[in-house]
């Protein structure tokens, strides 16, 4: 049934731009929050959205929503803008997290303990409005692979800057290649062995059909930050009871979004596997190995260090405050 919301005279439109098409899980989520702001604020609140990078690409969402001409709101990536937001790069250097409801307990505990987050925002001039992630990490492969101890001496592609260093410490080469088409490309020729990524990304390009053997866990969360941020100013500006109408919105979509996630995560595995794709659910176990014999606390604590010596304020203390957040849901899992 479809609930019908009176419109305002005066009602104010926000302006909100997303690089990717309408229709993905994420996407729909962000669909959902924005229908509830509307509700929630009794009409007092529309949002205009934009989507598939029609006002802004998603490297530069950041600077769109700061600036505030072409948009009020933006799906903001800080891996991105690392510079800028070093603080948010520290979400994934963690291989392994917990999914679903306990992913979004997490994030919202982590915003709500670690102040430095929300400060690091305000500081680059966004207000986060909703905070998601996206689909756990897979790793799609030409050939088979029994486990992840195959990636030695192999060459593969990922992005991240934590993951390029776990698969070399996994003994793997990482080779630079702009994302789309030519990993594709890469793939089919065998260029490449495979490709670290999140499960949606590859379904998005195809490499499933270049490289259909996938290992996938829903503990190999992505910890790939997706902001809905608003410009700082803009936020600053509504009167009280429309701030406090977005945040019951995004309270509304936290409780729904865990099941949100976890359905759509099998219904993406179910499309791979229709389509010829060979999935394997690794364990707990191979997770944990995979965690350890990689090296993350090395490379975690060598990032920190090297963040200090630049400067970088709170960086330990923030470090310390998610790996607890982090260890503190697994052993709740256990």
């Amino acid at each position: 049934m479809m609930l019908c919301v009176p419109m305002f005279v005066g009602a104010q439109t926000l302006t909100f731009t997303d690089y990717e098409p309408m229709g993905n899980m994420r996407t729909q989520v962000t669909r959902q929050f924005f229908r509830l702001v509307e509700q929630e604020s009794k009409g007092r609140i529309r949002i205009d959205h934009h989507w598939n990078g029609e006002l802004s690409s998603s490297y530069d969402a950041y600077e769109t929503v700061r600036e505030g001409t072409k948009a009020d709101m933006a799906t903001v990536v800080p891996e991105y803008d690392s510079q800028r937001m070093p603080l948010h790069q520290l979400f994934k250097s963690f291989l392994a997290g917990p999914s679903g409801e306990a992913q979004v307990a997490l994030i919202r505990k982590a915003y709500k303990t670690i102040p430095e987050l929300t400060e690091e925002l305000h500081h680059a001039g966004i207000h986060p409005v909703l905070v998601a992630t996206g689909y756990p990490v897979g790793f799609y492969s030409r050939e088979p692979m029994a486990d992840l101890s195959a990636l030695k001496e192999q060459t593969w592609r990922t992005a991240s800057f934590w993951h390029i260093s776990y698969l070399e410490n996994a003994g793997a080469t990482n080779k630079r290649i702009p994302w789309g088409e030519q990993v594709s490309d890469s793939l089919r020729s065998g260029a490449i062995d495979g490709i670290m990524v999140n499960i949606d990304s590859g379904w998005d390009i195809g490499a499933h059909r270049a490289a259909p053997h996938l290992l996938v866990s829903q503990e190999l969360w992505l910890g790939h930050i997706y902001l809905v941020a608003m410009n700082l100013d803009r936020w600053n500006a509504l009167p009280p009871k429309d701030k406090r109408a977005i945040e019951r919105a995004a309270s509304k979509t936290y409780k729904a979004m865990g099941k949100t996630m976890d359905e759509s995560y099998e219904q993406m595995l179910q499309q791979l596997s229709n389509e010829g794709c060979t999935v394997r659910r690794l364990t707990h176990e191979e997770v944990s190995d995979f965690v350890t014999n990689v090296r993350q606390s090395e490379v975690q604590e060598r990032w920190v260090k090297e963040k200090e010596s630049e400067g970088t304020a709170d960086v330990r203390r923030v470090f310390e405050k998610l790996r607890s957040l982090v260890q503190h849901s697994a052993k709740r899992k256990q």
